[in-house]
C-alpha cells in the first residue's frame, strides 16, 4: 500500500497499519525514510510560521530557515533514535514492549502520519499567529501524535509475542 493510504488508513487504524508495516520484514533503510520524510515535512511546516516571524521582526529568513533545517534533518532524527531506543528499554522493562525495530517504526511511522497536522499548525502560525487557534490546532496534533505512537508500540509489541 503507497504511504499516502497508509497515512489515511491510519487515522481509522493505527495499529492495523503498524501490524502491516511490520509485517513487510525489518527494513532498517524504511524505518529511515518514513523518519527524514516526516522530519522533512515539520521543517516545510514550520515554513509559514517563520516567514512571518521574519516579516514581523525583520530577522533574515534564509538564516531562520537555515537553522530550522540543520535542527529537522540531522539533530531531530538523532534525538527520536534515542527516544525509540529509550521507549523500547521502558517497555521490556516493564515486560510489554517491542524489540527496537518495532519501537522506531511506531515512533516515526506516528510522526509520519500525523503530518498533516503539523502541516496545518504551520499554516496557522503562518496566517494566524500566536493565540488560541494556533494552541486549539498543536493540542489535536499531540493527541493525535500519542495515539498513533502508543497504539502502534502497543501493536508492535503484540507482532513480536505472536498471537
Amino acid at each position: 500500500m503507497a504511504a499516502t493510504r497508509d497515512i489515511v488508513a491510519t487515522y481509522r487504524g493505527p495499529g492495523q497499519v503498524v501490524r502491516r508495516l511490520l509485517g513487510q520484514g525489518a527494513r532498517e533503510d524504511r524505518a529511515l525514510i518514513y523518519l527524514m520524510v516526516g522530519c522533512l515535512l515539520v521543517f516545510v511546516a514550520q515554513t509559514p510560521r517563520l516567514a512571518r516571524e521574519a516579516h514581523v521582526t525583520g530577522e533574515d529568513l534564509g538564516m531562520m530557515m537555515g537553522g530550522t533545517l540543520m535542527a529537522w534533518l540531522f539533530i531531530a532524527p538523532l534525538i527520536l533514535y534515542a527516544v525509540a531506543g529509550l521507549s523500547q528499554l521502558l517497555g521490556r522493562a516493564l515486560g510489554r514492549g517491542p524489540g527496537g525495530y518495532g519501537a522506531r517504526i511506531a515512533l516515526f511511522w506516528a510522526l509520519l502520519a500525523s503530518t498533516p497536522l503539523m502541516l496545518l499548525w504551520g499554516l496557522t502560525a503562518g496566517f494566524v499567529g500566536e493565540g488560541i487557534e494556533l494552541n486549539t490546532v498543536g493540542a489535536i496534533w499531540l493527541a493525535v501524535f500519542l495515539w498513533f505512537w502508543a497504539a502502534g508500540f502497543g501493536a508492535a509489541a503484540r507482532v513480536e509475542r505472536g498471537p
